[in-house]
């Protein structure tokens, strides 16, 4: 007689997590996978790449219709860069950080070395996996629940954030005539797994700053911040 698989489990870690982030799991297995990243994953421990691509899509709908309720009134141009601030990565990973995600992050030995745990484009897409298991653990009820509790602050807030400093450079520049800022990468450092980029914007008028960063995303809109932070103080 064949014998009964033991039914899986969460870890005590995995556990707390799943309190903080508000759903209580009726397939752990999801959780898990959600949590697992591809450097850490086989043919046993599936990864987390394919969950991402449904969680964005699902984060995607839910704010969609979280905007669209909010301001009955706001044009698809008001209502565009609202969600734009809200889905885009690096928000992802903030709601990552505030959760303590990266604590439960299951990496491999290349990626845990080079401080996986901490960088943004891990964490904002184990975020949308995990919102991905919720989807298919509970159905979009139970995601909606959590992504709205998540958010909530953010999504009050959001008219204040709604555009990233690379489009409010580029506003600022275009509205005195001048041509778009040009971002130019001019140092890269650290092993091919953990890079870090120097990036630096330039005006037209001869206006420049640096930043430096893990992605070249991130290095050109902290100098782009930078540049407008001189701007306004000028």
């Amino acid at each position: 007689m064949a014998r009964t698989p033991d039914p899986i489990r969460l870890s005590a870690e995995m556990a707390g997590f799943a309190q903080r982030l508000g759903h209580d799991f009726g397939r752990p297995e999801l959780l898990i996978r959600a949590l697992t990243h591809a450097s850490a994953g086989s043919a046993s421990r599936p990864h987390n790449q394919r969950l991402e691509f449904l969680g964005d899509r699902v984060l995607g709908l839910v704010m969609s219709e979280a905007l669209f309720a909010a301001d009955r009134k706001a044009t698809e141009g008001q209502l565009a860069p609202r969600f734009n601030a809200l889905v885009r990565k690096e928000t992802c990973a903030d709601v990552a950080r505030q959760i303590e995600l990266g604590a439960v992050l299951r990496l491999g030995r290349s990626e845990m070395l080079s401080g996986g745990r901490r960088k943004e484009a891990l964490l904002g897409d184990a975020m949308e996996a995990v919102l991905a298991a919720v989807y298919l653990d509970g159905g979009l009820e139970a995601v909606r629940r959590v992504i709205l509790a998540l958010w909530a602050d953010r999504i009050d807030t959001v008219e204040d954030d709604a555009r990233d400093p690379k489009t409010a450079l580029q506003e600022w520049a275009q509205g005195r005539g001048e041509a778009p800022p040009t971002y130019v990468e001019i140092a890269r450092e650290g092993p091919p797994h953990a890079p870090v980029f120097t990036i630096e914007v330039r005006l037209e008028g001869g206006q420049r700053e640096t930043a430096r960063a893990g992605s070249k995303r991130a290095a050109e809109q902290a100098a782009a911040q930078a540049l407008l932070t001189r701007i306004s103080a000028s």
